[in-house]
């Protein structure tokens, strides 16, 4: 704890306004590609989680373009189970930043620390992760790093056990594979598909790997993979069959084993044809459940407190307080009206930088409302689009198995054809042996006519029957393009939409950035007309009770502002030896 605290404080980054909107209160986490910081907007005073480039990995481009990529992928997916992206954007020094949701719950891998689950419980926690990877897949985006540390357990709308899926970080695009060397291999071996340790490009069946990799975790405790080698394990990963999680925990139902062993398949082909599949077989054992698993209870483990609220900073409508006060101070000292030209301005800067100052509160907040109503509207869309391809992807999943079913009857009846053909041939064989006998047995021939005619009706209806159900199959697989065209088109709208929005709030951003430069620079000239007053005034002796009022209230808020900032620093260290707080930073 000692050793959290004073790397915490040695951060030269807390207290620290990034973009002129997100003061950086606490450090959450640093990974492999980021350090989060919990940040409060100092404008409409929403809390938040923001992601900086670790500064020793600033000069990495292709960082750069996997947070834009992050941001970008996330958003476009937009649903309840995936952390929302707020912002992103450069600083003045030209660092890249990242502002999502912040959250308050506790990680899966803190969670999986504890021992095996209950089995209703793992399987909810699964199921709605499998959900929000089916919308991403149906949008073309690929997780590629799915672990126990990137699954958040938040409550939401009272529900515990609420998923967040966290840090799209490695995220890509499918088809643009631009970002990402050739064969390079990204990701966590212990939760790394067969093709991904091959150094093959991840695809969404990586992901339901993932997905097979933490429901066995859950289940049991422990990986179904494990070496401190990286390339041991890698090979494992390659090449080494899954154990049976009913070896470890004997309670565990064949329905579930059954779910986790298809995810941990060598082949991609063996698993689930895709999320909306796995989906249907996890609500059809949930189903299965008896009742008392059913109301088996979550973890009553406490979760993290909220951020604590702001400290209060000077409002404008204090200003205009303020220039009153000195504007009385000044009247006292020259009740003939004759001040120096030197506090006659700086009294005079006063009142004119408080309306200033006021008229800018007001723009802002307008312009604050206008970007929340634009995100607020955005995110809605794309919600509703989102739903709609995967109305449509759901369907056409089901019409792609339905398909492969009738070609496997297909290829069934295809072969008891082939089997029947042959056996014609030998019927046919023994029947011209038979012709040639000159005294054939009667009732032998009869038998072999017949055996012959029955192969042959055998081959005529087996054969009819295999071409209607490949007719079946086609017409399934038609209805499957016509619902891929429908989800390309709605993809399409959705990549336009995402685009005109992006552009909106980067330009509203950028006049909000422009409006909070102001402030600062009016803020900076108020204190600075002040000090001018203080200076020419303090000595006065009919102004000193004043001045020390003044003073007094100054000290009064400054003291008030520490004692919020000890609060913050305690809830702090109160909560450092948890793991009980989001930390995106992949």
């Amino acid at each position: 704890m000692a050793t959290s605290s004073s790397r915490r404080k040695q951060d030269p980054y807390l207290g620290k306004t990034v973009a002129g909107r997100y003061r950086l209160e606490a450090r959450l986490g640093e990974g492999g590609m980021g350090v989060v910081y919990r940040a409060r907007h100092v404008l409409i005073d929403r809390v938040v989680a923001l992601k900086l480039i670790r500064p020793d990995l600033r000069g990495e481009t292709h960082l750069r373009a996997w947070m834009l990529r992050e941001a970008r992928a996330a958003n476009r997916v937009d649903h309840a189970h995936i952390v929302q992206i707020h912002d992103v954007g450069e600083t003045d020094d030209g660092e890249l930043y990242l502002v999502m949701e912040y959250l308050v719950g506790t990680s899966l891998s803190a969670e999986c620390t504890k021992g095996s689950m209950p089995i209703d419980r793992a399987a909810d926690i699964i199921e709605q992760m499998c959900a929000a990877l089916a919308r991403a897949h149906d949008l073309g985006v690929v997780h590629r790093d799915l672990k126990s540390d990137n699954i958040m357990l938040t409550v939401q709308g009272g529900r515990r056990d609420f998923v967040k899926i966290l840090d799209f970080g490695l995220a890509a695009l499918t088809r643009d594979a631009r970002l990402a060397p050739k064969g390079a291999v990204f990701g966590t071996p212990e939760y790394m598909a067969p093709e991904q340790a091959r150094g093959e490009d991840a695809t969404a069946s990586c992901d339901l790997y993932a997905l097979g990799i933490l429901f066995f975790e859950m289940l049991t405790g422990q990986l179904p993979f494990r070496s401190n080698d990286r390339e041991t394990l890698l090979e494992m990963q390659r090449k080494a069959p899954a154990p049976r999680p009913s070896k470890i925990r004997g309670e565990i139902p064949p329905q579930c084993e059954a779910i986790i062993m298809r995810l941990l398949e060598k082949d991609p082909a063996k698993r689930f044809r895709d999320g909306h599949h796995l989906q249907e077989e996890l609500k059809a054992f949930q189903r299965s459940l008896p009742s008392k698993l059913l109301e088996s209870s979550p973890s009553e483990a406490p979760m993290a407190p909220p951020p604590p609220p702001p400290a209060p900073t000077p409002g404008v409508q204090e200003w205009g307080t303020r220039a009153a006060n000195f504007q009385r101070i000044l009247a006292r000292a020259y009740p003939n009206g004759k001040s120096p030209n030197e506090l006659h301005d700086a009294a005079a800067k006063l009142w004119e930088l408080a309306s200033r100052a006021a008229r800018l509160e007001g723009e802002v907040a307008s312009q604050s409302r206008k970007l929340d109503a634009t995100e607020r509207r955005g995110r809605a869309l794309r919600a509703e689009l989102g739903r709609k391809v995967e109305d449509l992807a759901t369907d056409e999943s089901r019409s792609l198995r339905e398909a492969a079913d009738w070609h496997e009857r297909a290829d069934t009846l295809a072969q008891a054809v082939r089997n029947s053909s042959t056996e014609l041939e030998a019927i046919k064989k023994q029947v011209a042996e038979l012709e040639r006998d000159k005294a054939p047995d009667v009732a032998l021939v009869k038998e072999r006519f017949q055996a012959l005619g029955a192969a042959q009706a055998t081959i005529e209806v087996n054969h009819r029957q295999a071409e209607a159900n490949l007719a079946q199959a086609e017409r399934c697989e038609a209805r499957a393009a016509e619902l891929r065209k429908q989800i390309e088109d709605l993809r399409g709208q959705l990549q336009r939409y995402s685009d005109a929005l992006e552009n909106d709030l980067s330009a509203g951003r950028e006049r909000m950035a422009g409006k909070v430069k102001d402030a600062v620079e009016f803020e900076k000239a108020f204190g600075q007309a002040s000090a001018i007053l203080v200076v020419g005034l303090r000595d006065r002796p009919e102004c000193r009770d004043l001045i020390e009022e003044l003073v007094a209230s100054d000290r009064q808020s400054r003291g008030l502002h520490e004692r919020r900032a000890q609060s913050r620093r305690a809830s702090n260290r109160a909560t450092d030896p948890t793991p009980q707080r989001q930390s995106n930073t992949g």
